[in-house]
């Protein structure tokens, strides 16, 4: 794999066809990702008003957070088990059960009955979406030479944004349909399917992964006949998971990442993922449509998230993992009172809710570019997993949290304030973690 030097040719026209493809495919698997979750987000209200009785319309809220906390439960404990079938049985098989997991089980959401069988369509949902994440990226990261590394990641997390973007788009039209109209949002959401077909015939697995699997196998079969084993062989023997705990490095890495994981996910879930009915409401006391407005107020911020994926990719190639992380973390929590204290201007709101994402929902770009730098190839998809979606064991009560507040506080404002300050955990944090940029992957 040819590193990109200064002097070489630009960045982009360094790459293979089977570097870019591995980009189409891993940012595509994470557009339909962010379409199904942000179809929820949208809908959910749409969703509750249809499976709920007329007498418990008042408790929409808790319910709604309910079902999100729910689906980001499930999204963590499926998002652990990917990673770890990542590192077992390949990146490129794992992407492909993933997908097809999530389209097929988003399909049969639009068929819920009650609240509860939607809840639990949504919760089998996160499992699966949670299983895809961490294969693309470490394919991403040990196909793609290190000078472009950041630059990939954040292309690919792109995806997320844009699926989002879709999804507020498409429900701009579907809204229309009627009581049941959120039912088709969830129909589309099973033409996913149709890439695994694709990545099936057009990827090749990880080559790194495949050396390393071809060493675990032997170091295995070397334990099966009782022969001494090497240290390097004894790691290849671990678990993955226990993996994480053992060197002190790996620990120590795993422990941070998590808290600053943990910060990025708790807090979208707990206040950003408000964005579309916060605007929506202050259209509504506006005189103005509600849902039309929330459309609008998913596509301004998804496009703000958009750019902030990739400049966030593009920035730490640039000025290093650990400056440009800080600053997003910091800005992130600015931005918070901006768009729910001090904007009431429904123009103006579309503005803030854009430059809000930029930071919020951007800076989940810091873990597909920095992570893969920091675990060793034997367990970098456990690895990338397990601080990317262990934290949702935690972060689930976001919602439910900020419901609470909102119903407490009546409205999303000091709620939304209250949560923010969990971005003081992930700059705390940052520096303790060493800067990778330039450097080679860990073996």
């Amino acid at each position: 794999m040819t590193d990109i030097t200064a002097d070489a040719a630009p960045w982009y026209r360094s790459l293979t066809s089977g570097q870019w493809r591995m980009l189409i495919a891993a940012n595509l698997g994470w557009l339909f990702d962010g379409y199904e979750t942000y179809a929820l987000i949208l809908t959910v209200g749409a969703a509750m008003h249809g499976l709920l009785d007329p007498s418990q319309y008042s408790q929409i809220p808790g319910y709604a957070g309910t079902v999100i906390s729910i689906t980001l439960l499930g999204w963590g404990i499926g998002g652990v088990c990917g990673g770890v079938l990542a590192d077992y049985i390949g990146r490129k098989r794992t992407m492909i059960y993933a997908i097809l997991a999530y389209s097929l089980l988003t399909g049969l959401t639009a068929l819920s009955f009650n609240w509860i069988s939607f809840a639990l369509l949504r919760f089998a949902v996160g499992i699966a979406i949670g299983s895809e994440w961490a294969t693309g990226s470490s394919m991403m990261a040990e196909l793609w030479p290190q000078g472009a590394r950041g630059k990939g990641a954040g292309l690919m997390q792109c995806g997320l944004g844009i699926g989002f973007f879709l999804a507020s788009f498409i429900w701009l039209f579907v809204s229309g349909f009627g009581p049941d109209a959120w039912r088709f949002m969830f129909v589309i959401g099973i033409l996913p399917a149709l890439l695994t077909l694709w990545i099936r015939t057009s990827i090749d697995e990880s080559e790194v992964w495949q050396e390393v699997d071809a060493k675990r196998r032997a170091a295995r079969a070397r334990k099966d006949t009782g022969a001494t084993l090497t240290a390097n062989e004894q790691a290849l023997t671990r678990f993955t998971v226990a993996d994480l705990f053992v060197d002190p490095t790996t620990r120590r890495h795993t422990i941070i990442v998590f808290l600053m994981s943990l910060t990025t996910t708790l807090a979208w879930w707990g206040i950003s993922s408000w964005v579309p009915p916060y605007i929506a409401s202050v259209a509504a006391k506006a005189g103005q449509p509600a849902a039309q407005w929330a459309s609008y107020a998913g596509m301004a911020y998804n496009f703000g998230a958009i750019l902030g994926y990739a400049s966030l990719g593009f920035l730490a190639d640039r000025f290093g993992r650990k400056p440009v992380v800080m600053i997003f973390f910091a800005l992130a929590f600015v931005m918070t009172p901006v768009l729910f204290l001090w904007t009431q201007d429904l123009t103006l709101l579309l503005v803030a809710a854009a430059v809000n994402a930029f930071f919020t929902l951007g800076q989940y770009s810091w873990m597909p570019v920095w992570l893969p730098e920091l675990f060793p190839t034997r367990s970098r998809a456990t690895g990338l997993a397990f601080t990317f979606n262990a934290p949702r064991f935690i972060a689930f009560l976001g919602p439910l949290y900020a419901g609470f507040l909102i119903t407490q506080f009546g409205g999303f404002s000091h709620a939304a304030m209250t949560i923010a300050c969990i971005y003081a955990l992930g700059f705390v944090c940052t520096p303790f973690l060493p800067e990778t940029n330039g450097k080679p992957l860990p073996a």
